[in-house]
């Protein structure tokens, strides 16, 4: 989430993340949207979805049988 004195998205892991700390995802809420990255390489930036580009993923994620 994004806050009037803090600029840069606030990362939490992602529950599927394993606990070995390997696949690891880390998402932020923004406020039109969602930001993506990798946490084992964050300086490499993220990536950034809409509202609609992020509903639409995790409703094609959540239709996948893995």
């Amino acid at each position: 989430m994004l806050t009037d004195t803090h600029t840069e998205p606030i990362f939490r892991k992602s529950s599927y993340s394993s606990a070995q700390g390997e696949n690891c995802v880390e998402v932020a809420d923004l406020p039109s949207g969602a930001a993506v990255r990798d946490s084992q390489h964050p300086q490499d930036g993220h990536l950034t979805f809409s509202g609609d580009q992020w509903s639409a993923l995790l409703g094609a994620v959540r239709s996948t049988s893995l």
